[in-house]
């Protein structure tokens, strides 16, 4: 992948406009009339924090956090029929089109590619902490504690990215929570097989990152959309229970 291709995979996953705001589900809002948001922004948006899921898991699957044995062809082939249960998913929840949907293939993350620290720093979000020298970051301890607390930062961004699409798309709440649920829960899967994530775990991490921020009361949200995200935490718990 050339160097303006990756930049572009930096600039979807790490811009928090979409993560912060589009939880209103329109980008301005005046008076009766807004915007919707363009389908490829909130497609991006999806298959983005995906991507660090899928990325993660990979490494994870070696067992050694070493990224000389990461292969993401092998990965993608072990689990390539969950994968397609997960793409038939997103695109019923979210209501993509066909064009939506091969975003995911522009970005490139559900084929063969090279899995670097960088981008494990990325997905962390630098929460694993930056080491001196800067070459320690391919080293396997590094690699683990950047691949746990990425695994849970895309999973909770991801349920946030597939709620706000959802709601764009004007999906009854209680379907389409039922089938997020089943959606994260294959995600949570596909980031560590082991058990340490879990849907429900990611729904407890949205809860407190993402509902603050839409439901508080000098939240820019309109009462529309804090009302479809309260919604959505009511039937996401009722989906998850007793686990939650």
């Amino acid at each position: 992948m050339d160097e303006p291709s990756r930049m572009s995979r930096i600039g979807w996953a790490s811009t928090d406009d979409l993560h912060e705001t589009v939880g209103v589900c329109k980008q301005r809002e005046a008076g009766a009339e807004s915007t919707p948001v363009p389908e490829e922004s909130l497609a991006r948006s999806v298959f983005a924090s995906l991507g660090g899921v899928v990325e993660i898991g990979a490494v994870n699957f070696t067992g050694t956090w070493k990224l000389a044995d990461v292969s993401m062809g092998d990965f993608l082939a072990r689990r390539g029929k969950d994968l397609g249960r997960l793409m038939d998913g997103i695109q019923e929840v979210c209501r993509f089109s066909a064009l939506g949907m091969a975003i995911a293939d522009e970005l490139g993350y559900l084929r063969e590619h090279e899995v670097t620290p960088e981008f494990l720093l990325l997905w962390s979000a630098g929460l694993a902490g930056i080491p001196e020298p800067f070459e320690e970051l391919a080293e396997p301890r590094v690699v683990r504690r950047m691949c746990r607390m990425g695994a849970d930062l895309q999973l909770t961004r991801f349920l946030q990215d597939l709620i706000t699409a959802a709601i764009c798309a004007e999906v009854e709440e209680r379907a389409a929570a039922a089938q997020i649920a089943e959606i994260l829960g294959i995600a949570s899967d596909l980031a560590d097989p082991s058990g340490r994530n879990s849907p429900e775990s990611a729904f407890r991490m949205w809860r407190v990152a993402h509902l603050p921020g839409i439901l508080h009361p000098y939240s820019e949200a309109p009462e529309s959309g804090r009302a479809a995200f309260r919604a959505y935490d009511h039937e996401l718990e009722r989906a998850l229970a007793p686990a939650i």
